[in-house]
């Protein structure tokens, strides 16, 4: 398990992580989220030992990453796959880190196959695509057997069939008990992916849930379709709904739940065809929950005019 407990960390006169506290327990797969500046690296990071805390405490199963005998045994991790000497081979990598750790060498070629590519072990890692340097970051993370993991953004540069293999990678070992922690900018892919997601900001923590939890409260929108669309849409209008066309099939509206829709249609005498509500997604809740917390916006620009 890993427990956050007040961790506060500056850099000169700015707050990167600012008392934040949560814990990650084992056999679910946690997915750490926050706009970029959040302090989600910083996190982890201090976690790993990699940095230290102004204030507070990072523990691994009660312990300091330091105090850790065998830490690769304990944790494995993948926080930036290209840190890696790039005139070694990828198997004489892992086999410096396994003998670091007291690992068995032949635990090695065993990871490098899981991750696919026993095939280039003897080829040096400063020619590897980031999609490879990320399967060799992960057959780093799990040569000690860990029970504790931490990803990173771990499918930066993978192809569709890599994505799904790590999906259900980090599945696997949920199930077989173990804490999986995974930091991703990737809304649709922590949709499919995590059991459990946690919201900082800014370095404060904003919330934690399932995603089921987080998107059961947002305000979504209703599809619905109807007999006479034009009439159907100055009807809502004109009870504020916010209105928009999709593709000429139907229309999104927000502000208005399926049964007022509904009675407003019927009020109108238009048929309604259907009717569907669309829950939020995650990503829009996760862009309503970090709206205040955003370091870098951007703004509409506006069209030059040449004379």
């Amino acid at each position: 398990m890993l427990k956050i407990d007040h961790l506060t960390k500056h850099y000169s006169d700015t707050v990167a992580v600012d008392d934040l506290s949560f814990e990650v327990k084992p056999g679910v797969v946690t997915g750490f989220l926050g706009p970029n500046g959040s302090g989600k690296s910083t996190t982890m990071r201090i976690i790993l030992g990699l940095d230290h805390p102004t204030k507070g405490r990072a523990t691994i199963n009660g312990k300091d990453y330091a105090d850790l005998k065998a830490p690769l045994r304990e944790v494995g991790a993948l926080l930036d796959a290209k840190a890696v000497h790039p005139g070694r081979t990828a198997r004489n990598h892992l086999r410096a880190l396994a003998a670091s750790n007291q690992i068995r060498a032949s635990r090695v070629d065993e990871v490098l196959e899981f991750a696919g590519i026993q095939s280039v072990a003897n080829k040096k890692v400063g020619g590897f695509s980031l999609g490879m340097s990320q399967r060799l970051g992960i057959a780093a993370a799990l040569l000690g057997d860990p029970q504790v993991l931490l990803f990173d953004e771990p499918v930066n540069g993978l192809d569709p069939e890599g994505i799904r293999w790590i999906r259900e990678f980090f599945r696997s070992l949920a199930n077989e008990g173990r804490t999986v922690f995974v930091s991703s900018h990737l809304m649709s892919e922590m949709a499919v992916s995590a059991d459990q997601i946690i919201v900082i900001g800014r370095g404060k923590f904003i919330t934690q849930g399932s995603v089921d939890d987080l998107t059961a409260t947002a305000n979504g929108t209703v599809f619905v379709r109807a007999s006479d669309i034009p009439r159907l849409r100055s009807t809502l209008e004109s009870l504020h709904g916010v209105v928009n066309d999709i593709n000429d099939k139907g229309l999104s509206v927000a502000g208005l739940t399926s049964d007022a829709i509904g009675r407003a249609a019927f009020d109108a005498g238009i048929a309604v065809l259907e009717l569907t509500p669309q829950r939020a997604s995650l990503e829009t809740v996760f862009m309503d929950l970090t709206a205040d917390s955003v370091e870098y916006g951007g703004s509409t620009l506006e069209p030059t005019h040449d004379e």
